[in-house]
């Protein structure tokens, strides 16, 4: 059902000519621009990463440049007069290079020589450094070194309180026991010297990259200058030793430099362990920035550290969101303003069709005058006048077929009246000796049981009569109780062949019961009742709050509840709880007493549950007639009521007499 719309939607002519024409603009159109903008996204992006890429060649640039520049300041520091007459005077000329290394800009300067003359050749042998060992070989060399904190400390105190950064807790960085980066990174130059007498030595010279603020903003002065980012973005330059910033301009605050903050986990194991290079967008200390690393190799061809360039991401994002939400809202502009124009025009075109669809509508209601009348020029105007032409047609033969059909009713209710009278005779006529006979075949039978029956009990009622009058008045007081017992189910006995009497012979019984409180019945039945075979181990919860009356003889009510209590005790064979109920309900807009009896006994199959008011129907076999609980309903319903039936298998059985109110009792209770 909740298709039928979208059905008629697609049975709709005036729909479907409406998705076709608003197809491109509502579908099309949006679908071909989010692809386009889809495809520009991702053209941006790979934009981002070739400029960062671009940036960090120029940042790979500089350090080269940076390198090779301080193996050429040794070469010619070595190659000058100054140095030929420095050395001349001393073969180690220390003063000399002690008055030149500031000058040039090296942290420490020294001449090496084959056999290790100087106490820096202790410090750095030759034999350890590619970079010494290839400048005393004749080829100047420079490279980015690591130097473990004693070497720094032999070459200068000042050196290893300078590289020392305290380590600052990195989210995503690879967890480490270590409080700070005491090692350092150098810039590691040596060039060849010739010595006087054919010998050769070298110059070697070392920049201390850790803190090294001038290197790495002037990496960003050249790489990000004026105007080379859109405004509220930044870029940013970075010197790591090993994952730990050792030179950086970005800001942990806002004038505090990120020194000693690490590089994420997924950033180490991808460019310090596998050697590649970063670039794509990565976290960087705050904020998330288009980044890009790579390995900074020392003279051993290890990767010792990294360089990174970055700008930040958000106002490229910010930029891409501005732009797509100017896409949308004009592609919004647009179709509010044509949609609306395009829908108008389009119902002028669809007003004849809605206007035959209407009259078709009406003529289906029966209105064979709904006439379209309204006829245009074009083909469906035209389409509309040959269907009105259609509908008087129509009218007149429909107005022709209703008067045959009135003449053909008449006759055949004239025809048909005459049968209907003599099938409804024939009825009456049959279901009467049908019923004559079953009533004389029950009479003549239930004659012949309540003479059976009554003979016996003539007898026991007699002999019983007799027995009081014999037995002496102590003794017959001993008795009294069970002899009173014997009286009431002769009593009952009689009744019930009474009750069959009136079942075969109706018309010589007059319905009639008095009017007594339910809860009485079930007293007297529980009463009689607890004779029962079979009652113990079986708990009796009884709940008789009510004093509502009802009018019903109250044998046969104590005869229904008996045998279903007796029902409920069969059914628990090892014990259970028998509960009997009585209480007031209004259902129906009528007041009723309901009597419920319940067992937690076996239950009774679904099946069977059918079929259990069914005469001659029983489960028991040789212990059971089927005839109690026909009679019980049959009873009840005598008397206005219902029996109904629940069972629920391994939990038991539920079965409620329901009785009307008597609100005028009648007799006594």
């Amino acid at each position: 059902m909740t298709l039928r719309p979208f059905g008629i939607f697609a049975r709709s002519v005036r729909a479907r000519l409406l998705a076709i024409a608003l197809l491109p603009m509502l579908v099309l159109l949006p679908l071909f621009i989010g692809v386009s903008v889809l495809r520009w996204s991702d053209r941006l992006d790979e934009l981002l990463i070739v400029k960062v890429n671009s940036d960090l060649t120029i940042a790979d640039q500089y350090l080269g440049r940076l390198l090779e520049n301080a193996a050429e300041r040794l070469d010619a520091l070595g190659r000058s007069t100054e140095f030929a007459s420095a050395i001349a005077r001393d073969p180690s000329a220390q003063a000399f290079l002690a008055a030149r290394r500031e000058a040039l800009g090296f942290d420490f300067l020294f001449l090496a020589r084959p056999g290790g003359l100087s106490r820096f050749d202790a410090i750095l042998p030759a034999e350890d450094w590619p970079v010494i060992a290839a400048a005393l070989e004749g080829r100047a060399m420079s490279a980015v070194d690591l130097f473990a904190p004693d070497t720094l400390a032999a070459l200068s105190p000042d050196l290893a309180e300078r590289a020392a950064i305290p380590l600052v807790p990195t989210a995503a960085a690879r967890a480490t026991d270590r409080l700070q980066e005491d090692r350092g990174m150098m810039v590691h130059a040596a060039a060849p010297v010739a010595l006087a007498g054919g010998g050769r030595a070298a110059l070697v010279g070392g920049v201390l990259l850790n803190r090294n603020l001038g290197f790495i903003d002037t990496i960003n002065d050249l790489v990000y200058r004026d105007r080379s980012l859109p405004e509220g973005s930044r870029g940013t330059a970075t010197l790591f030793l090993g994952d730990v910033r050792v030179s950086t301009n970005v800001r942990l605050f806002e004038n505090v430099r990120a020194l000693g903050t690490r590089v994420s986990e997924a950033v180490s194991e991808r460019v310090l362990g596998n050697g590649e290079t970063w670039l794509d967008r990565a976290f960087v200390v705050n904020d998330w920035y288009v980044s890009a690393y790579e390995p900074i190799l020392d003279s051993h061809g290890e990767a010792v550290g990294m360089l990174y360039v970055g700008f930040l991401e958000a106002p490229f994002s910010a930029a891409r969101a501005n732009s797509l939400l100017s896409v949308l809202l004009a592609l919004l502009a647009v179709l509010a303003v044509t949609v609306p124009l395009f829908l108008r025009w389009a119902g002028r075109i669809f007003l004849p069709l809605e206007r035959m669809t209407q009259t078709m509508a009406r003529v289906e209601a029966g209105d064979l005058q709904a006439r379209i009348e309204t006829h245009g020029p074009d083909e469906i105007g035209q389409v509309a006048g040959h269907l009105d032409t259609l509908l008087d047609q129509v009218q007149e033969r429909d107005a022709r077929l209703r008067d045959w059909a009135a003449a053909l009713e008449r006759e055949v209710e004239a025809r048909t009246r005459d049968l209907r009278e003599t099938n409804a005779r024939l009825e009456q006529t049959t279901r009467q000796l049908v019923l004559s006979e079953k009533l004389a075949a029950v009479g003549e039978i239930t004659a012949s049981v309540a003479h059976e029956i009554n003979n016996p009990v003539a007898v026991i009622q007699g002999n019983l009569d007799v027995a009081r009058e014999m037995l002496p008045p102590e003794a017959a007081g001993a008795v009294k109780t069970e002899f009173d017992l014997i009286d009431a189910q002769v009593h009952r006995i009689s009744a019930m062949v009474a009750k069959l009497l009136q079942f075969a012979r109706p018309g010589d019984y007059a319905p009639g019961g008095e009017s007594f409180e339910a809860r009485a019945a079930v007293t007297d039945a529980l009463s009689l009742a607890r004779h029962q075979s079979g009652m113990s181990g079986i708990d009796i919860v009884t709940d008789l709050a009510t004093q509502a009356r009802v009018t019903i003889d109250r044998g046969e009510l104590v005869q229904v509840l008996i045998n279903l209590i007796v029902n409920a005790i069969h059914a628990m064979p090892d014990g259970g709880t028998l509960r009997i109920v009585a209480h007031e309900a209004h259902q129906e807009e009528k007041d009723w007493v309901e009597i419920v009896v319940a067992d937690t006994g076996a239950g009774i199959a679904p099946e069977v549950l059918e079929r259990v008011f069914d005469p001659f129907f029983t489960t028991k076999r040789s212990r059971g007639t089927g005839l109690g609980l026909s009679i019980s309903q049959t009873l009840v319903t005598q008397a206005g009521g219902t029996l109904l039936a629940e069972s629920t298998l391994g939990e038991g059985s539920r079965f409620t007499i329901r009785l009307p109110v008597t609100t005028a009792p009648r007799g006594t209770g």
